[in-house]
């Protein structure tokens, strides 16, 4: 299809003017008042393209078709220059259609690059886009949330802007996949609407049609959310293996009874022995449980976590999940988690859990109040949630950022990307038990190309000048490594720019620690603080300090062990390591500006051996 390049548009009052056309299509645009243009699209083609400022204002736009379910979209209408395009999707079935665009834009730049097009490419050539991380194909991501596995595909819904990649105008957006590793995008399922934001929740199959909709049916629990109507839960339903919702006309399904600000992110399963649903719902510090045995009708039962490990803003996006200890299925405990934002232990979001009971009425913590297990060490973990219809296997998606600096990290027209899919498990250490993360089996079939580094003993330096031959930034580490007598065992990973990542174990701290610092691109994380003084002639005057959310290291407590395996994968915006099959897991972003291809390993206060060190190409 042949784009319309526009022309130069002085805005009449009251009158239209025809500004953009393509062989059978063209609109107009008509100033009504100071704040409201109307776009009047004759022969629509599939979108109207618009121009995306990231600078700018929010403008609301909307698809003017009459209907009361008409809903305004929050989008940064280019004022001064133009970012990239994102697709309004028009309905290709009408002859005329009206787009209202509400705000003062005068002579803006939007109004001479608008282009109507049958088609639009998302592609395009970000430097840090991943190779084997799911990430949208445009637009903002946050939260994965609604997985459910049916008919041997992964849906993998996602919190999502369409329509820039700063957060907004929250929908669920959809990938599928086979494998975990390979994904199609499809169109957005569930759409912001008249009740607000779609925001986080879950997904089950209604295999015995319990909530009338047909059996195999895929229901999605959602919050929306809006200034008018608050956080309140609803539901939707899918008859065509989770490509489209349709929303229960009764909605809400579930209001909080105390009028909680916060009341959000459902999660329901199937609790066997006691014959009934459960559904989970953050509300401010606290868990909520209800059941159901129609799914549409809800009682509360108990509450917990108000002064249960970190008290941050809020507790969000709630699973809980029962595990075998140790893999004894005799021995089973319930694993609560919890994405708190803030309440990291490096500052911003991250993801704790509870190890308990569940009667079917309430959870019963094993650890005191104070006790706070972390789910993953890194900065960039959040939002942490699991498929259901899963089986034994108990499978959970990551967001890999956080919500200190995920608005600015240096990507676009895409933000937000997943972690790898991690299998948990539970394992008694020192007479606790405590969650493992490990990556997916299915992650072993990215390996395109293996390169085998005999056994080597570390005494000072060690360099390896080329990890892989056209390194596209995509690998994965393996290593085992017998401690010896060092007291440092670490390495670091490098570009020829000197850019780094240091990842080492400090053994007398007993503390695993991976430091970017110097990884490349890391100065858009900081927050500006004001403070007062007085100078000397006694006037106040304001100094601005910097804290730095993204410049610093992270680090896991670890034992002091003879012997440790690593398995790291870095691709082209992450380093994630997982130590001792996911006993420990840490997740970070990077920026670096050439991929990482050196690296040198280093001891302190005496030697290691690297028994075993494999470097993986991986792609897909």
């Amino acid at each position: 299809m042949k784009l319309c390049k526009g022309a130069v548009l002085a805005l009449a009052v009251s009158y239209g003017l025809i500004y953009c056309h393509t062989n059978k299509s063209k609109f107009m645009l008509e100033q009504k008042g100071d704040s409201l243009t109307l776009i009047h699209i004759t022969n629509p083609t599939n979108y109207i393209l618009l121009p995306i400022e990231e600078a700018a204002e929010e403008s609301r736009v909307r698809l003017d078709i009459g209907d009361a379910a008409d809903t305004d979209m929050d989008i940064r209408l280019a004022q001064t220059k133009v970012d990239y395009w994102v697709p309004f999707v028009l309905p290709a079935d009408a002859k005329t259609v009206t787009v209202r665009v509400q705000k003062s834009l005068g002579d803006a730049l939007c109004w001479k690059e608008m282009k109507l097009s049958d088609t639009f490419d998302p592609s395009h050539t970000d430097k840090f886009r991943p190779v084997y991380h799911h990430a949208p194909l445009y637009g903002w991501m946050n939260n994965a949330n609604g997985l459910v596995y049916e008919d041997e595909e992964y849906h993998l819904y996602y919190q999502y802007n369409p329509y820039g990649s700063k957060w907004g105008n929250m929908h669920w957006g959809h990938s599928i996949s086979k494998d975990l590793m390979h994904w199609e995008h499809l169109a957005p399922a569930i759409v912001r609407d008249t009740l607000g934001h779609i925001f986080a929740g879950s997904s089950i199959v209604d295999q015995e049609n319990v909530a009338g909709y047909g059996t195999g049916t895929i229901l999605a629990f959602y919050t929306s959310a809006s200034d008018k109507n608050g956080q309140i839960q609803c539901l939707a339903y899918s008859n065509d293996n989770g490509r489209t919702f349709t929303k229960y006309d009764k909605n809400p399904i579930l209001r909080s009874s105390d009028r909680r600000k916060d009341f959000r992110d459902p999660k329901v399963f199937w609790y066997a022995p006691g014959n009934k649903w459960i559904m989970i719902v953050a509300a401010d510090k606290e868990m909520r449980f209800y059941d159901s045995e129609d799914l549409k009708d809800w009682n509360y039962m108990s509450s917990f976590g108000e002064g249960y490990g970190v008290q941050p803003c809020q507790f969000e996006c709630p699973d809980m999940v029962e595990l075998p200890v140790d893999g004894d299925t005799e021995h089973k405990k319930w694993a609560l988690i919890v994405n708190v934002n803030p309440g990291c232990y490096f500052g911003g979001s991250a993801t704790q859990y509870f190890i308990g009971d569940f009667d079917g009425t309430r959870f019963i913590c094993d650890s005191k109040p104070d006790v706070t297990k972390w789910l993953d060490w890194g900065k960039d973990h959040y939002a942490t949630v699991s498929f259901s219809n899963m089986g034994r296997r108990v499978i959970v998606v990551p967001w890999m950022s956080n919500w200190q600096y995920c608005n600015n990290v240096p990507t676009k027209p895409f933000r937000g990307v997943n972690a790898l899919p991690r299998e948990l498990g539970l394992y008694t250490q020192s007479g606790d038990i405590y969650l493992s993360a490990a990556p997916v089996a299915e992650v072993k079939n990215l390996r395109k190309e293996t390169k085998e580094i005999p056994a080597f003993t570390v005494a000072n330096d060690y360099h390896i000048e080329s990890l892989l031959p056209d390194n596209e930034g995509a690998y994965e580490l393996s290593l085992d490594i017998t401690a010896e007598k060092a007291e440092i065992i670490g390495f670091s990973l490098f570009n020829d720019k000197g850019e780094k990542v240091d990842i080492y174990f400090n053994l007398p701290e007993r503390k695993l620690v991976m430091d970017r610092t110097k990884s490349g691109i890391v100065d858009f994380g900081k927050n500006s603080v004001t403070h007062e003084i007085e100078v000397h002639d006694r006037r106040k005057t304001t100094s601005i300090n910097y804290i730095d959310d993204f410049a610093l290291a992270t680090w896991a407590p670890v034992r002091k062990e003879n012997k440790y395996r690593l398995d790291i994968f870095v691709d082209k915006c992450s380093v994630e390591i997982f130590l001792n099959e996911g006993k420990i897991a840490m997740s970070n972003l990077v920026f670096p500006t050439e991929p990482y291809n050196r690296m040198c390993f280093y001891s302190k206060g005496g030697t290691f051996k690297v028994d075993t060190f494999k470097v993986h190409r991986l792609s897909l």
